[in-house]
């Protein structure tokens, strides 16, 4: 079965089948289920070709991530090229839109090219339509910091997380908790920031004090130069609570600048955290959540590498811990 096959069936040009596969939010909707409807018919699997199969053991692999949004996917791409580099594999890598800045943040509509072996994405709900393409067209796929039954999966424990650094917070004294985060724009998926905040909750729920309480302070964007400029304000309030958790270490080091360029002193007045435990973390003396971005990505890649070799196989599930890491400004 070719390309031309189904151009043919479905009424359309090559080029448009092509696009259709390729790059999917350049077809109408219409067009693009017809077309992808005549070839789940025809039995149209569009794959890498012999000869570059013959020429690389595992292949391209094509990275999907919001790399431009947030620096920890950076991170995790690190382990990943290390984990593939005795492969000689080519790694693609490809830029997306922060979930949380989207209003429809399920990916859909994503590429199913024919010229890539395996396919990693991270930090993107993989919505239904978009499981069905790759479940039928794609190749052999691994999600990080998202899930769906049907994939392999590498997570972090999020709701642990939250509940770590809570329960520490409450544990020096602290009854009114702050979680500080970007926005959400839709709520079709659970984030990072929904289960660090369950977390939070169930911390509260276990101290079983009713004076205990957690406040959603929600920043207009997710930059360190708008945490900063939050945090004036937030220092002016007679209200405020006494410890905040910053959804990660960037928005608590603007949050921390801030709040010292205020004149509120930290902590005996404010205690501040983070999530992620990087260099910068480790500089400015901030208590945090060690998250191993290297590990998710070598942990991924390996995932992907045993199914390229073996397709059929069952998908797996990694659950990478938190652990807490306690500094000054707690």
């Amino acid at each position: 079965m070719t390309i031309y096959q189904v151009a043919k069936t479905a009424g359309v040009s090559i080029s448009t089948v092509s696009l259709a596969l390729n790059h999917p939010d350049r077809v109408s909707v219409s067009t693009r289920e017809q077309i992808i409807r005549v070839a789940g018919e025809l039995g149209y699997r569009p794959g890498a070709t012999a000869s570059a199969r013959a020429r690389r053991r595992t292949g391209r692999i094509a990275v999907l991530a919001p790399f431009s949004s947030y620096e920890t996917y950076r991170t995790r791409l690190v382990g990943i090229l290390q984990a593939f580099r005795p492969d000689d594999a080519e790694v693609v890598v490809l830029d997306a839109p922060s979930a949380a800045e989207a209003d429809s943040p399920l990916l859909e509509t994503l590429p199913v090219r024919g010229d890539v072996d395996g396919l990693l994405i991270m930090g993107i709900p993989l919505g239904e339509r978009g499981a069905d393409r790759l479940r039928q067209w794609g190749p052999p796929t691994v999600l990080v910091d998202s899930a769906h039954p049907a994939f392999s999966t590498v997570t972090f424990d999020d709701e642990q997380a939250g509940y770590l650094l809570a329960t520490h917070l409450l544990s020096r004294g602290h009854r009114r908790l702050g979680h500080l985060h970007e926005p959400q724009r839709s709520e079709t998926y659970v984030s990072a920031g929904m289960l660090r905040h369950q977390g939070i909750h169930r911390a509260l729920r276990e101290a079983g004090d009713a004076e205990h309480s957690c406040e959603e302070l929600v920043l207009a964007d997710n930059g360190l130069p708008t945490a900063r400029a939050f945090a004036a304000g937030f220092a002016r309030r007679a209200d405020r609570p006494t410890a905040v958790i910053a959804h990660h270490d960037v928005l608590a080091a603007g949050f921390l600048a801030g709040l010292r360029a205020a004149g509120t002193a930290v902590p005996d007045q404010v205690a501040v955290a983070g999530f992620d435990d990087g260099p910068l973390a480790e500089g400015l003396g901030l208590t945090t959540i060690r998250q191993p971005f290297a590990e998710s990505g070598r942990r991924a890649a390996e995932l992907l590498r045993s199914l390229i070799q073996a397709p059929q196989q069952t998908p797996g599930r990694t659950l990478l811990l938190p652990e807490l890491i306690v500094r000054e400004t707690t």
